[in-house]
């Protein structure tokens, strides 16, 4: 009897052994929680909230272009491609109402030289008779009297605060603003506020110029361009040391010319940029600004 019992005690034994080595090994592959993970989260909370607020402040700048009002000047190829089919259609073509008109007046012309005309034959007897010739010199002396307004400029001339001039490009609007102590030209911006989106930064900053009645379509709501500076070392504080302004592409749908301070606005072509740009700025503005 003593070697049964003493078998089933070393048999015990060994099953509650293994027991706890499976026990041991499924352990190590399980997360162990405790007071401590409470206290790191509860940390890191406290670090989220008083996170130190950024040194750059954003802003939202509108790139509002003017597309070309008229179609632009063609170029030598494309005016003798004009030429030529404009020849075409006339060799093809049937005869006009005047041109018509033209021929029967030389019929008629004709027959009153011929020796045995009797101008009872006539219908328009006793009548004012007007000839398309009469028509075409009336015509003439008439557009000799009209002035057209120039093609290129409108009636704005050279004057670069006008929205009417250089009407076969496109134009886009420039304003003036201060920088520290310094004027320079940019894109119209204004500073991001809590609560709106850098489209509506962009919108309001719109909106916002002084003197204008300019509505606009935006393109989407992403930008289509970044550009980060530095402010100058008498405007840095420790707390901000420059900006960085998210662009928004915009097409002008109406709008007039701004009343407000003269000089203060300007509509340019891609090609004068450079006139008015920081290179840093320009570079950037080239990205995306499209010279049509």
């Amino acid at each position: 009897m003593a070697a049964p019992c003493l078998g089933m005690v070393v048999r015990s034994m060994w099953q509650f052994r293994n027991i706890n080595r499976t026990s041991t090994t499924l352990l190590k592959g399980i997360r162990h929680f405790s007071s401590s993970g409470e206290c790191s989260c509860a940390v890191k909370l406290k670090y989220e909230t008083h996170k130190p607020a950024s040194q750059w402040k954003l802003y939202g700048a509108v790139c509002l272009q003017r597309l070309p009002v008229v179609s632009q000047d063609p170029n030598p190829i494309e005016q003798k491609f004009v030429d030529i089919m404009q020849q075409m259609e006339l060799e093809r073509s049937r005869l006009s109402d005047h041109e018509l008109r033209l021929l029967e007046d030389a019929e008629r012309m004709s027959r009153k030289q011929e020796e045995d005309y009797d101008s009872d034959d006539e219908d328009l007897v006793n009548q004012e008779i007007v000839t398309a010739q009469d028509d075409e010199d009336a015509w003439e002396q008439k557009l000799k009297r009209f002035q057209p307004t120039g093609r290129a400029n409108g009636a704005a001339g050279e004057d670069p605060s006008s929205l009417d001039r250089c009407l076969s490009d496109s134009l886009v609007l420039l304003v003036q603003q201060e920088v520290g102590k310094e004027k320079v030209w940019l894109l119209p911006q204004l500073q991001w506020t809590t609560g709106e989106t850098l489209r509506q930064t962009a919108e309001r900053a719109l909106a916002s110029l002084p003197g204008t009645d300019l509505k606009a379509r935006f393109l989407g709501n992403s930008p289509c361009g970044v550009y980060k500076f530095k402010f100058p070392k008498g405007v840095q504080t420790e707390s901000c040391v420059g900006a960085k302004v998210f662009f928004f592409k915009a097409l002008l749908s109406s709008g007039t010319n701004p009343t407000s301070e003269k000089g203060a606005f300007v509509w340019v072509k891609k090609s004068e940029l450079k006139g008015y740009l920081k290179p840093d700025y320009l570079r950037q503005a080239d990205r995306f600004i499209l010279g049509l």
